[in-house]
């Protein structure tokens, strides 16, 4: 699990580097932004999934990029040191952050 936060926090400093719509204060900063997603995660992802699991299936899991969307908008009005500009950044963002995520995992 802490291999996971610290892998998830790797993968949003980096997006933040790339990103200019996004604001990350430090590398401390991003380890704090991965346990708080991870949290909002793990309380209500499955719930958001649940309940959205018709538009998951007709979109073939492409909204689930939305749901992922607004978990990172909730860690953004959470955390002083952590901004996102818009929406569409939060979008993008959430799509990069996953694929970084995936991507070090798997060469992990």
């Amino acid at each position: 699990m802490i291999v996971n936060i610290l892998i998830l926090s790797v993968a949003v400093f980096l997006v933040a580097q790339l990103l200019p719509g996004i604001r990350v204060k430090n590398y401390f900063t991003a380890v704090i932004v991965a346990i708080v997603y991870s949290l909002i995660n793990f309380f209500t992802g499955w719930l958001l999934v649940l309940l959205s699991l018709p538009l998951i299936i007709v979109t073939f899991g492409v909204f689930k990029l939305v749901i992922n969307a607004f978990m990172l908008w909730l860690t953004d009005k959470m955390m002083a040191d952590f901004k996102i500009q818009d929406f569409l950044t939060t979008i993008v963002a959430a799509m990069l952050i996953t694929v970084v995520d995936s991507l070090i995992k798997w060469v992990l």
